[in-house]
């Protein structure tokens, strides 16, 4: 099968994390994004990379601008032709791709990966009821929907888009899972930590949340000596003049900086929890979303910590994992206050006798993956 993959940005490691997926399975697989990075990779993974330009977080003008220059080059993009899937991974990606598809593969099938929702997307302004409007007609062409959550689906596309009513067409829920293979280097069981205090928790990922960010400093500073909180990741420009500086005027956080796929175990590793609260887009994709970090918490054996009333809350409360909690600053300074190593054993067997394919994606799934795009059931 050969597939256009079409990405907001090619240094994403969900991105190569997909494509690890869709290669597992023999599919030829062209990359074609933008790139938030100053140098474009020539390939990910081992599949070859076509740069669409620059982009910045959270720039939604010079965007929007990189994606009508896409669609007036489309027919200039003839990497797309002889592709039988065209896969596009966020709405941006959607319109380009889209264009692509008509230019140089009108067979093609169409597959709109959509793993967030903008808050613009829920807006009940002009931009947001626009934005809606271009993705439903777009849909109205496509074969295949993926999205990462189920609330993406009961809380935006179905009762904002109408999904299953005047819009009809197939759903694959792909969860943002740790993707090993049986060939990888072999893991036993995770580690038993060595309990605290100081209790660590981990804030991994792709930063945005300032709101994390101060409650995460403020338990520093109440629960000293008790509570050391490690962050990595890319901190956003657009969230924070000097992430760096404000992590420094905290004693007990540590900013380990950016990370690749590889330290993932390491870092997890050495924390006994992993942040797993958002509030970038409280209320919305805030609520609904599974993200990375859920899945690579409990991987590696940290517990994630998680707001109730959110579907990652809802994920923990099901399975009787983490820990769940209405107010962060309120419930974890008692937490970690009556916290010892007894109590965390017994939070920590819980996670080390969880089902491996809570958290890890195999073959079994890129399979499915990849029947879903040829339009198999």
């Amino acid at each position: 099968m050969r597939i256009a993959y079409f990405v907001h940005d090619l240094s994403d490691a969900a991105v190569l994390r997909r494509v690890r997926m869709l290669r597992e399975r023999g599919a030829e697989v062209t990359v074609l994004g933008f790139r938030r990075t100053a140098a474009a990779p020539a390939f990910v993974h081992d599949a070859p990379a076509v740069d669409l330009g620059r982009s910045f977080d959270g720039r939604l003008g010079r965007r929007a601008l990189g994606v009508v220059r896409q669609v007036l080059r489309a027919p200039a993009l003839a990497d797309v032709r002889g592709a039988q899937v065209v896969l596009a991974r966020s709405l941006e990606m959607l319109v380009v791709g889209d264009a692509a598809r008509r230019a140089h593969a009108p067979n093609a099938r169409l597959a709109y990966e959509c793993l967030d929702v903008h808050r613009l997307m829920v807006s009940p302004g002009p931009a947001g009821r626009l934005l809606r409007a271009l993705e439903r007609a777009i849909l109205r062409r496509a074969q295949l929907l993926i999205v990462s959550s189920p609330a993406h689906l009961t809380s935006y596309f179905e009762p904002r888009q109408g999904l299953n009513r005047s819009l009809r067409l197939p759903v694959l829920t792909v969860e943002n899972k740790v993707f090993e293979l049986p060939a990888a280097r072999p893991r036993g069981c995770v580690p038993a930590r060595r309990p605290g205090p100081p209790w660590r928790i981990g804030w991994f990922g792709m930063l945005r949340c300032r709101r994390s960010l101060e409650l995460l400093s403020q338990l520093a500073r109440r629960r000293p000596g008790q509570v050391e909180v490690v962050i990595g990741g890319r901190p956003s420009e657009r969230e924070f003049a000097d992430f760096e500086a404000d992590v420094a005027r905290t004693p007990g956080m540590i900013f380990a900086g950016a990370y690749a796929p590889e330290d993932l175990e390491a870092l997890y590793g050495s924390v006994h929890f992993s942040w797993a609260i958002d509030y970038f887009e409280e209320g919305a994709n805030s609520r609904w979303l599974l993200p990375n970090r859920l899945y690579e918490g409990g991987r590696y054996g940290a517990a994630p910590i998680a707001l109730k009333g959110t579907e990652v809350g809802r994920w923990l409360e099901q399975r009787g994992l983490g820990l769940v909690v209405e107010d962060p600053l309120y419930d974890l300074e008692r937490f970690f206050g009556d916290l010892d190593a007894g109590a965390y054993r017994t939070l920590e067997e819980k996670s080390r006798r969880a089902p491996p394919e809570w958290f890890r994606a195999g073959t079994g799934d890129c399979g499915r993956l990849l029947q879903a795009l040829g339009g198999l059931a």
